[in-house]
């Protein structure tokens, strides 16, 4: 079956400086045999999604893995931040109000780093700013935890694939420590997956979406995971997923995304995901506990 390539969004940046190590960053998947709980962009629930203080929140709350978004600037930055705007999540309207539609990958990195993050979620925030990627894995490998990464539209960043690998290699996370269980790179786009794949055969990847069960063979190939969104799972589908053996060698994993209460937490745990994203994990650590 021919895999299908699906599009994919945006990612945030934040300029903070570092504090000391956060203890209480255990490995909350060590708790138990139940899901990894995974910080979607952060601990966004409590802090300014795809900022530094959203990995530190996460930190804080004892999570190990967090989830980001990347996407690149008109200058050839790497930027962590969803949206293929920045009007949402920062104050780019009022600093520079004729630049409509605002999209990343028309301003700069000096004129991105400019901007308030963090004001729109809470004025305790306000001042925060949108990472690089350089930025936000020094904040995580600071804190000692792990990353799930996601290539946001790789469509509109050609060659995004290579300059993501370049800038985690320059920052020491392809090495047999940060591959072997630190990091996973997904995207909605299985192209751009299978690039990742085929430029750097040892890095974890994931696939974003539901493909039909008869298509996952040919997604084993070259992604890790399989994760779909929460409302799309069966236990049967989480079955035939965990039925196929991925690049490395071991059954495909499925990390089910955004679970935010209990009850939804409850369910997929039982549907035997190994994986639960979430914008508030303490409730679903709590839940599936």
């Amino acid at each position: 079956m021919p895999v299908r390539a699906v599009a994919v969004t945006t990612t945030a940046l934040l300029g903070v400086a570092l504090t000391a190590p956060l203890s209480h960053a255990r490995a909350d998947e060590a708790a138990g045999d139940g899901p990894v709980v995974v910080a979607h962009r952060g601990a966004s629930g409590y802090a300014p999604e795809n900022t530094l203080a959203a990995v530190d929140r996460a930190a804080e709350l004892g999570f190990r893995w967090v989830e980001n978004d990347v996407q690149r600037t008109r200058d050839g930055e790497l930027v962590v931040l969803h949206d293929e705007s920045l009007a949402r999540t920062t104050d780019v309207e009022e600093v520079f109000p004729d630049r409509s539609p605002w999209k990343v990958k028309d301003f700069t990195a000096a004129e991105i780093a400019r901007l308030d993050a963090g004001s729109w979620f809470g004025p305790e925030y306000a001042g925060t700013r949108v990472p690089t990627l350089e930025q936000y894995v020094h904040r995580v490998e600071h804190n000692h935890q792990k990353l799930l990464l996601e290539l946001k539209s790789p469509g509109l960043y050609p060659g995004i694939e290579r300059q993501t690998l370049k800038v985690l290699a320059n920052e020491g996370w392809l090495d047999r420590r940060h591959v072997a269980g630190r990091l996973v790179v997904q995207s909605f786009d299985a192209d751009s997956i299978r690039t990742v794949h085929d430029l750097k055969p040892a890095v974890k990847t994931g696939f974003l979406g539901t493909p039909a069960v008869s298509e996952l063979p040919a997604y084993a190939e070259f992604a890790d995971q399989i994760n779909p969104s929460h409302s799309s799972l069966s236990m049967s589908y989480v079955s035939s997923v965990h039925a196929f053996t991925g690049p490395h060698g071991r059954p495909l994993e499925v990390l089910t995304w955004t679970v935010n209460d209990a009850e939804t937490a409850r369910r997929v745990a039982g549907y035997g995901v190994d994986g639960i994203i979430t914008n508030k994990p303490d409730v679903v650590r709590d839940a599936v506990d």
